[in-house]
């Protein structure tokens, strides 16, 4: 007798708003890193769709018109509602928006839908009173004009991208990939992530309060960079390293290292280490049954207190509740001396 093949997990609808002067390079991205993201067996985790509020062609920042398959009836649908960044209108320049787009945003948020705004998109979801009282990010270009139109929003331009539960906001364009990689880890975690990020050869993490300000976004080719100790020190995660043994691989005075490191990588060495653990902490906790005690000491925190302490403040978390997140409380290797103790 045959068994018919489970159903997997249902499908998230997510709907893109392009609005006139959209962003041609933002446009795609829902489509590419969140769109492409599939379960274990292949099968597609998402939906996304491209829409106009009336269904007609938009002109984009490329000087060309795209012409949606949708208009703003799929948003009824929608579990997440992308919204690429703009190079016009009124949201920029006056601080209000047209009063259908206000409306179809707050139809969206009334019901309770994930906002998501990439680069200047953050100015529409403002001008809608949805950004009021709450952390939100742009590109730190549109930093100032940001903060005059829009007071009441707690800016903070220093950041790649800021979740703030319902609504997530990022900088502009590369940071735009880096918040919809973060969705699907969200959603799904860091494997299926990792893997839609390795099929777009990008990074698969960067934190979201990375700084903007990075001189060199890329490590440099030549042996002089902080790129090699990078690598070792990846490979090297269990162990407690310091900032002179990274210097020495370095061939680099500890000062010298420290001024190309941020250079390189907008973060101090200190950070970046621990943003490294708590993603090795993480993918472990999802895809092993180890104890708590043995992530722990495997990714470099060495105490299970530390490690909760850094997974609870990247994520606001408990190894033991994200676990069960995404692995389901079934399958881990935590007792209840684990969860007496929260971890």
């Amino acid at each position: 007798m045959s068994t018919a093949p489970s159903a997997g997990p249902p499908v998230h609808e997510v709907a893109v708003l392009a609005q006139p002067g959209v962003i041609a390079f933002e446009l795609g991205l829902p489509h590419k890193f969140i769109g492409t993201a599939t379960d274990p067996d292949g099968r597609p985790l998402y939906r996304v769709r491209t829409c106009t509020l009336d269904g007609g062609p938009v002109r984009t920042s490329a000087g060309y018109r795209v012409l949606p398959e949708h208009d703003a009836s799929i948003l009824a649908a929608a579990h997440t509602v992308v919204l690429p960044g703009i190079n016009v209108g009124t949201a920029l320049t006056e601080g209000r928006l047209e009063p259908e787009l206000a409306a179809a945003l707050a139809s969206v948020a009334g019901r309770g839908a994930r906002l998501v705004s990439i680069c200047t998109s953050a100015f529409v979801l403002a001008a809608a009173g949805l950004l009021d009282g709450r952390p939100a990010t742009t590109h730190w270009l549109h930093a100032q004009r940001f903060r005059a139109l829009y007071p009441r929003v707690a800016l903070d331009p220093d950041v790649l991208f800021v979740d703030d539960g319902d609504v997530l906001t990022s900088a502009g364009n590369a940071a735009g990939i880096d918040l919809c990689l973060h969705l699907v880890r969200r959603d799904h975690g860091a494997e299926v992530a990792a893997r839609v990020a390795r099929r777009s050869v990008v990074s698969p993490f960067r934190d979201g309060g990375q700084s903007q300000f990075i001189e060199h976004p890329l490590p440099e080719p030549a042996d002089s960079g902080t790129g090699p100790t990078r690598a070792w020190a990846m490979r090297r995660l269990d162990e407690p390293l310091t900032l002179v043994e990274l210097a020495g691989h370095a061939r680099m005075s500890v000062r010298t290292f420290t001024r190309r490191f941020r250079a390189e990588t907008g973060l101090s060495p200190a950070r970046w280490l621990a943003q490294q653990r708590v993603q090795l902490a993480r993918t472990m906790l999802e895809s092993t049954e180890l104890p708590v005690e043995r992530v722990a000491t495997e990714a470099g925190f060495g105490t299970t207190a530390s490690l909760r302490q850094h997974l609870h403040a990247a994520i606001g978390v408990a190894p033991l509740a994200y676990r069960r997140t995404f692995r389901g409380a079934s399958n881990g290797a935590l007792g209840d001396h684990d969860a007496v103790n929260g971890r």
